[in-house]
């Protein structure tokens, strides 16, 4: 006969089986928290207290390949090209040719418009090197055509930026998506080593504008804009690239570009440039594969996920570690 000391003591066990109700938070969501966190600090830190990051350490040379550059912009709006877009078409050519018989190691092409055009060539990160195929006025449909000047490159990264100008002319968000699933479908099956990052349309400075355009301009209201780039990100996640949101570090508190960022509230000043090469650059650090010198021994493995400067992309490796690709591609900035 079991005294009532023996039965509370053989319930013990079952009363100690219950479940903690409470639900731990998924590594990959703590991560991602994380980092936006980082990259937020890291450029509120680069742009308003340099010093603070060691910025004034020269950066290590590396080889230059000579190529025509736009010039340098200046703190005005930049001035209409004497070009042609043809004539411009003709240069671009001339300079990916140059390139693809050179076969720098770690080539980065800057694929866009006026916004990539005038990225001044001496802000970019010089660990790696630079081709600008930036055209002003370019929108999506434009871009499709030129694709085939980047046929004979073998870029490390190809960076995209464009769709600001599809929406200044009423051009629906199905049909520029629709464009971007067309270039990445290009650009995948012609570069399928190379890193492709989306990058999210800028906002503009609402009645600060000052470009010749203006009253187009100001009939894209900033909502717009925003809900494009929540599109975006969806398709960069259905077509597996990469996606980087600098739409966050270019608002101000009213949903406008930052007045100190940009010389006409569409175009942008140094400061904007250096913003958005101090995101590239962490991003680049937290998410983009590092890529051994063609002269290594041997190439470092990759691993699942984000660790250190490795990321996979491939649906096998999704499959092999057990992780949705989808939670890996929006560490940075969720759309």
């Amino acid at each position: 006969m079991q005294t009532q000391e023996t039965q509370e003591i053989e319930k013990a066990p079952e009363t100690a089986a219950v479940p903690n109700p409470r639900r731990r938070i998924p590594a990959w969501a703590a991560f991602s928290v994380a980092a936006n966190g980082l990259l937020l600090l890291s450029i509120s830190l680069l742009y308003w207290k340099p010093h603070l990051l060691n910025l004034n350490k020269p950066e290590p040379e590396v080889p230059v390949v000579e190529a025509t550059t736009a010039p340098e912009p200046a703190e005005t709006t930049p001035p209409q090209s004497q070009y042609t877009y043809e004539q411009w078409l003709d240069v671009l050519a001339k300079e990916a040719g140059a390139m693809a018989k050179a076969k720098p190691e770690r080539l980065t092409v800057l694929l866009g418009d006026s916004l990539s055009l005038w990225f001044p060539a001496q802000m970019l990160p010089s660990d790696r090197v630079w081709l600008n195929q930036g055209v002003s006025g370019e929108n999506s449909a434009g871009l499709i055509k030129r694709l085939k000047l980047l046929d004979e490159l073998q870029p490390e990264t190809i960076l995209l930026m464009v769709g600001i100008n599809d929406l200044i002319k009423g051009t629906s968000d199905e049909q520029i998506l629709d464009n971007y699933r067309e270039i990445i479908k290009t650009l995948k099956e012609k570069h399928p080593k190379t890193s492709i990052v989306v990058q999210s349309v800028l906002p503009h400075g609402g009645d600060r504008v000052g470009t010749i355009d203006r009253e187009q301009v100001l009939q894209l209201s900033n909502e717009r804009i925003y809900q494009f780039n929540q599109k975006l990100s969806s398709l960069t996640a259905e077509t597996e690239v990469y996606y980087l949101n600098l739409h966050p570090l270019f608002t101000d508190a009213d949903g406008l570009m930052q007045a100190d960022l940009s010389t006409d509230g569409l175009h942008l000043k140094r400061q904007g440039y250096f913003v958005w090469r101090s995101a590239f650059q962490l991003f680049s650090q937290l998410l983009l594969p590092k890529v051994a010198p063609a002269s290594a021994a041997q190439t470092p493995p990759r691993s699942c996920g984000p660790s250190g400067n490795t990321f996979t992309r491939s649906r096998s490796r999704e499959a092999a570690c057990g992780e949705p690709l989808g939670r890996r591609i929006w560490i940075i900035f969720w759309g």
